[in-house]
């Protein structure tokens, strides 16, 4: 057992599946007690009974604040405080801007970026005793564009520059601040997308390595406990993706655009047939599929 979670308090948002579960699961074992966030009351149950004694959860909606408020004072006051925030709870919305209600796309910036903001206002006092960290979970999204996910990739994006802020503004008080890029990763989210839109799978699998790589969730974990246990500034799920970061401007810049805009001539109009027959804007498991404006990766 690795020393540096034991008796931290880690706190996690998303918590009932995916990265979040995963994530929670290696860092229990590695000696950290969890305090799960999320919606979907039966799975946060079910995994705090799994990880043992010493871990709490509490069913929450990241953009409801009194709720999150409520949920977080819970979890402090079990666990005797909070040492880590991982702020993972996230979605993404399904089609063009054109044909994705507003709602959804709101739905996403919402959850998203406004659910980490709320996230880290509300637990910054309890970091400040403890001389915590926060991970951020943005995506390599926030220096990639694909259609159809442009509410997603502006959450991301936005992700990143908050963090860039918070890390400045909260260094005095011995806080360390990261952030998180994974590129596709082997959760429901990525599951429900590729099987309700053939066409976004079709263009995940000509996307180049490693920006069409799809990593296991297990990798993906492994990689944010290490980044929690040594509070590091940048987590990359590949590892090659901050090559990425680093070409962002080529990336997003006349080249990548023109390799893109090639097949997004027949993708999109695809895409945008494929949003409009399904009739829902989020994936089956959007919190645990009881509505399909919500969902915890």
């Amino acid at each position: 057992m690795n020393a540096d979670l034991v008796g931290r308090v880690v706190l996690v948002t998303g918590a009932a599946r995916g990265i979040g579960a995963h994530t929670a699961r290696l860092a229990a074992a590695r000696g950290a007690r969890l305090a799960l966030i999320g919606l979907e009351q039966d799975r946060l149950a079910a995994l705090a009974a799994e990880l043992g004694e010493g871990h709490a959860w509490a069913e929450c909606d990241v953009t409801d604040q009194v709720g999150l408020e409520r949920a977080v004072r819970y979890a402090a006051d079990t666990l005797g405080g909070i040492d880590i925030v991982l702020a993972n709870a996230g979605v993404a919305s399904y089609g063009t801007v054109e044909v994705t209600p507003v709602e959804a796309l709101a739905r996403t910036i919402e959850v998203n970026l406004l659910g980490v903001v709320r996230t880290v206002s509300t637990t910054l006092p309890y970091l400040a005793r403890r001389r915590g960290y926060y991970l951020l979970v943005s995506s390599a999204a926030a220096f990639t564009a694909l259609p159809g996910m442009a509410a997603y990739c502006a959450s991301k994006a936005g992700i990143e520059q908050f963090a860039n802020a918070l890390r400045l503004e909260v260094a005095y008080r011995g806080i360390g601040v990261g952030t998180a890029h994974p590129a596709w990763i082997d959760t429901d989210l990525v599951r429900d997308a590729r099987r309700d839109l053939p066409t976004f799978g079709d263009t995940l699998r000509r996307l180049p390595w490693p920006v069409g790589s799809v990593a296991p969730v297990d990798r993906c974990a492994r990689a944010l406990v290490d980044g929690m246990a040594r509070r590091r500034r940048r987590i990359y799920v590949p590892g090659a993706i901050g090559l990425v970061q680093a070409l962002r401007t080529v990336v997003l810049g006349p080249v990548g655009e023109a390799v893109l805009r090639g097949g997004a001539r027949t993708s999109v109009p695809a895409l945008e047939s494929e949003a409009r027959a399904l009739g829902r804007s989020f994936g089956e498991h959007s919190a645990g599929g009881s509505a399909p404006d919500r969902n915890s990766p």
